[in-house]
């Protein structure tokens, strides 16, 4: 089993901004292509944002575009997902997905935007 790390959720007024990363131990994120899911309570879990592995085609699905940014450090084998201007409806568990070989789901991170 492989699996990523997440980090740099936590609880921010509507509006703000925080950065997830995404880091690999075990191989090279710049290989496989990365996606960022989240899933809110009661919700399946949905695709924010992707990053292919050969060529950085980036992809963002409609209710994020223009305020998150997903990007790749291939010198710290991390990606990260910088979220500004951040509403409520993006409260969720944030996951970072691979599509390197037996991929195991990691645990997430909480983003909770909230007044």
């Amino acid at each position: 089993q492989v699996q990523v790390q997440e980090s740099g959720g936590g609880l921010v007024q509507p509006g703000g901004s925080l950065r997830l990363s995404c880091v690999a131990s075990e191989f090279m994120l710049s290989n496989y292509a990365t996606r960022w899911y989240r899933q809110a309570p009661g919700k399946e879990r949905e695709m924010v944002a992707a990053i292919s592995g050969i060529d950085s085609t980036i992809w963002y699905r409609d209710s994020v575009k223009g305020r998150f940014t997903i990007s790749r450090d291939n010198a710290k084998n991390t990606v990260y997902l910088q979220m500004n201007s951040l509403k409520p409806e993006d409260t969720a568990v944030y996951y970072c997905h691979s599509d390197v070989f037996r991929f195991t789901w990691g645990q997430g991170t909480q983003v909770t935007v909230s007044s």
